[in-house]
């Protein structure tokens, strides 16, 4: 049961870790968020909803009837008069690609970025309360609906407006100026999670631990139990893997009206869930790692031949080293009496350091796995190099005893 439960609450644990570092932490929440000002989909979105904001009323038909009549008194010919008249559509269409032109190069540079992180790390208050119920911040949060106030970009972008000479810019109102990041129905249901998450924090994972190693402890057949948890609980992120790939499709197939862009949707979403998805991936790929070596320690045909092979590989480079004077002394001979706590000091050295590990990825593990089977070989070699030393000295002739 102990082991079952291990098994169910290991993704569990990485959500409460994601909740509690990633989306409840300020510094890694910009830290997430930033690099999206210069997602081109967002881009995008941003460039769109600011231009809307930004929409400067010029009413070209009646601008161009009123031009055309005056030069009409001043004795232009009704044809020509009548010819730039129908110039107000294009006026429309020049003032609104000017509006437009500037926004996309607000946007695009490096100004909307410091925007971009300045208004998320103000608005982390909001983002909380998204999450939990608690603080507000530049983006709201009604309905459901989490929104990103715009408000300092669309000023930014009507100031350009005005000093390229687009004077009526000047008249924007203040109308909404808000970007819809994400919407969701379940908003509430998602917020007393969270907070229950948060309340755990990061003491989660340490008592689902605590609860696999009692229950290996209480196994029948530990080294096998230790095995199918790690199996299964890898198989349980894999689930969790899977489910927010279909969640995420059934998100953007069921965007309400509110969402102005499922690129820009998609790219948030996949963003806040990047560091998740990395743990999980970790998760299987340390529950597999595990797995094989509780295999390769077993009494199995295989293991017991990739064992064979190592240590006679082993005793024949100790053996070479002892021929040619390359010897170990009295530290291979510790060693050899010693071996199985300095195995079990090295196993437990690198899961400590896999724990302090800050937020571990594949790459990590991978790391861990070779310095360990490096540390492992090192190991073997000292061992029988004072195997080698020890045979040596039981074969070798006693020496005669000194004259008195």
């Amino acid at each position: 049961m102990l082991l079952v439960l291990t098994c169910i609450l290991v993704p569990v644990a990485l959500l409460t870790v994601w909740v509690h570092d990633i989306a409840l932490d300020t510094d890694r929440y910009v830290e997430t968020v930033a690099p999206l000002a210069s997602d081109p989909d967002i881009e995008a979105a941003a460039v769109n909803r600011i231009t809307q904001a930004a929409d400067v009323r010029v009413d070209g038909p009646q601008v161009m009837a009123d031009i055309a009549a005056w030069l009409k008194s001043q004795g232009l010919p009704p044809r020509a008069a009548d010819a730039v008249t129908k110039l107000g559509p294009q006026l429309d269409s020049a003032v609104d690609g000017a509006v437009e032109k500037i926004a996309t190069r607000f946007v695009e540079s490096d100004r909307f970025e410091t925007v971009w992180t300045t208004a998320n790390r103000a608005a982390h208050g909001a983002v909380v309360h998204a999450l939990t119920g608690e603080g507000r911040g530049a983006v709201g949060v009604d309905d459901g609906t989490v929104t990103l106030d715009l408000g300092e970009a669309v000023d930014r972008v009507k100031e350009e407006l005005v000093d390229a000479g687009v004077a009526p810019a000047a008249k924007i109102p203040d109308v909404d100026k808000q970007m819809v990041l994400f919407q969701s129905d379940k908003l509430d249901k998602v917020r007393d999670l969270a907070h229950a998450l948060d309340v755990v924090g990061n003491w989660f994972p340490v008592i689902v631990v605590v609860i696999g190693a009692v229950g290996v402890l209480l196994a029948h057949r530990r080294r096998r139990a230790l095995a199918r948890t790690a199996l299964g609980a890898a198989f349980a992120c894999l689930v969790v893997v899977i489910g927010l790939v279909i969640a995420r499709r059934y998100y953007l197939d069921h965007l309400p009206s509110q969402v102005q862009s499922e690129a820009a949707a998609a790219s948030v979403f996949d963003t806040l869930l990047h560091f998740l998805r990395v743990a999980l991936r970790t998760a299987i790929v340390l529950g597999i790692v595990i797995a094989l070596g509780a295999y390769l320690i077993g009494p199995g045909r295989l293991p017991v031949a990739v064992r064979g092979v190592a240590e006679r590989s082993a005793d024949s480079a100790a053996t070479w080293g002892y021929v040619h004077h390359v010897r170990t002394g009295r530290a291979g001979v510790w060693t050899e009496a010693n071996r199985r706590w300095i195995t079990l000091g090295a196993l437990l050295l690198v899961a400590l350091l896999f724990a302090l590990w800050n937020h571990p990825t594949v790459l990590t593990i991978l790391l861990l796995v070779l310095i360990l089977l490096a540390v492992l070989a090192v190991v073997a070699l000292l061992a029988a190099s004072g195997r080698a030393t020890t045979d040596a000295e039981r074969l070798a002739p006693p020496r005669p005893e000194a004259d008195v």
